[in-house]
């Protein structure tokens, strides 16, 4: 499985775990090769296309360095085996795009203490490893809003993945904006048990239509659900990328990656001498998650509602999940005046009210 935590992760650390490490001595741009393992098609218009933007952004940004990347690799000893490859072929830094990866970069880690590892959306570290990941969730609950104004039936559809945490945490925060801008509406869930499967993605998108739903969103790879939306003539909100040429008529706005952040500050800090293993969690505040440009159906009032509440969450005055959060049983999970912590998101394992499907056990 990919990209999640589980509540022992959380618990024990994704917000700041472990002692203290010393930075890295500086590693000249020319020396670094750093190698990038990804778990999907670098085409596949989703989480891999967005990792390879980043990778050639970081490039861009620094001419001296020379990357390279594999591709299509499963979370498995492969995975090992590719981190191996790379540094014998010279890497410097190795970045790992899956959660699934954890364990095998850590068991290379610690062979090779001399090179740096990045792992994305893990939460173990070691003194030449850290670890990378953004707050989707709030470019998700701006998202939400949009789909929650745009609906003219109050029925929402989300094809989602894996009922994991991450998954989970984007639904209900999704769901969160949707109901702040039309308490009636709801959000009808399919799961997919895939990353990377865009028959049964469209297949999931196209179920969510024939039961009712006028708005379609995401958590899947491929631009498969758009494709579906576009057929159909409903609208869509995509996700990892601008998805818009999938959709070029239903396509709202999508909750995007910028991952070429992280890779340029963490070459740019290998470089300098200032390489720390820590844990990123960036969110809007950073711009390392944002909106895609809106459809030319949403309407100003819209854009400004969106607005309005991604200045909320900017300046620190209010998050997402801040209280009160009722759960599909209308029990009280967050009360008012209370707001949940980096671990309880991170390991989230209950729906918000308002959202209409089953967690697999």
């Amino acid at each position: 499985m990919r990209r999640f935590g589980w509540l022992l992760v959380l618990v024990l650390g994704f917000t700041m775990c472990g002692a203290a490490y010393a930075a890295f001595p500086p590693i000249p741009a020319e020396e670094i090769n750093p190698g990038f393992v990804y778990i999907g098609p670098i085409g596949d218009g989703g989480w891999t296309f967005m990792h390879e933007k980043g990778r050639l952004e970081m490039e861009e940004k620094y001419p001296g360095v020379k990357s390279v990347f594999v591709e299509s690799i499963p979370e498995s000893h492969d995975a090992a085996r590719v981190f191996e490859t790379m540094i014998r072929n010279g890497s410097k830094v190795i970045f790992g795009t899956t959660f699934g990866y954890m364990d095998f970069i850590l068991e290379v880690a610690n062979k090779y203490p001399d090179v740096i590892f990045m792992h994305c959306s893990g939460y173990k570290d070691a003194p030449n490893m850290g670890t990378y990941f953004g707050r989707m969730y709030q470019a998700r609950y701006l998202s939400g809003l949009v789909a929650g104004k745009m609906t003219k039936n109050n029925k929402i559809g989300f094809v989602g993945a894996h009922p994991i945490p991450e998954v989970i945490r984007g639904i209900n925060s999704f769901t969160r904006g949707v109901r702040r801008a039309n308490p009636d509406a709801e959000v009808q869930v399919i799961w997919i048990f895939s990353w990377l499967d865009p028959a049964k993605e469209k297949e999931a998108a196209k179920a969510l239509i024939d039961s009712g739903v006028d708005v379609l969103a995401m958590h899947a790879d491929t631009g498969a659900t758009p494709q579906a939306a576009e057929e159909a003539g409903v609208y869509v909100v995509g996700y990892n990328n601008d998805m818009s040429a999938y959709a070029p008529t239903k396509h709202l706005t999508a909750p995007i990656w910028d991952w070429g952040m992280v890779y340029k500050e963490t070459i740019g800090q290998v470089i300098d001498g200032t390489w720390a293993p820590k844990h990123i969690w960036y969110g809007l505040k950073e711009g390392m998650v944002g909106l895609a440009p809106y459809g030319k159906d949403v309407p100003d009032s819209v854009k400004e509602l969106v607005e309005e509440e991604k200045a909320r969450i900017v300046s620190g005055e209010w998050d997402v999940f801040y209280g009160p959060v009722k759960d599909q049983s209308g029990e009280v999970r967050v009360p008012e005046g209370s707001a949940m912590t980096d671990a309880e998101m991170l390991s989230m394992n209950w729906f918000v009210e308002g959202v209409k499907g089953e967690l697999p056990q």
